[in-house]
């Protein structure tokens, strides 16, 4: 667990530090004008990229669960794009993505609360929306 937490404590510097922690930055990027979460994105991508391509050479299990490495491909399906489009609305409306928002609760932006608050609000509605339809799915509808 103290893994994780600094874990965190490094993503949430970095976040406040490259100030991606600013709803205004993020905004300005969505319309064109400022690249620098590009830069930091690519960045990040290029770090994770060689920790995924290094850690199975140098562990044989991941530290935290204590499982094999291995890939969990999902596939491309109707739920992806119409989940991604949700997202990106949120995103555009809001000016920042969940891991930036606690990042930017940090730097003071105390007005992230309503964003973090439809966060929640949205994925517990979601939740709700998925054990509905399994429950649905599951029960008989008619008599043989």
């Amino acid at each position: 667990m103290p893994l994780i937490f600094v874990g965190g404590l490094i993503f949430g510097f970095g976040l406040g530090f490259s100030h991606m922690a600013r709803p205004e930055v993020v905004l300005n990027f969505l319309q064109f004008q400022d690249f620098g979460l590009l830069f930091v994105m690519g960045g990040a991508a290029v770090v994770s990229g060689v920790a995924f391509a290094l850690m199975p050479r140098l562990r044989e299990r991941a530290p935290l669960t204590g499982d094999t490495y291995g890939r969990r491909l999902k596939p491309f399906d109707r739920n992806v794009l119409i989940g991604g489009a949700i997202f990106g609305v949120g995103w555009g409306l809001s000016g920042i993505c969940p891991g930036a928002a606690y990042a930017s609760l940090g730097v003071g932006n105390v007005t992230i609360l309503w964003a973090l608050a439809g966060m929640f609000v949205g994925a517990y509605i979601q939740g709700v929306w998925r054990s509905q339809r399994a429950t649905s799915e599951s029960t008989p509808t008619g008599a043989d």
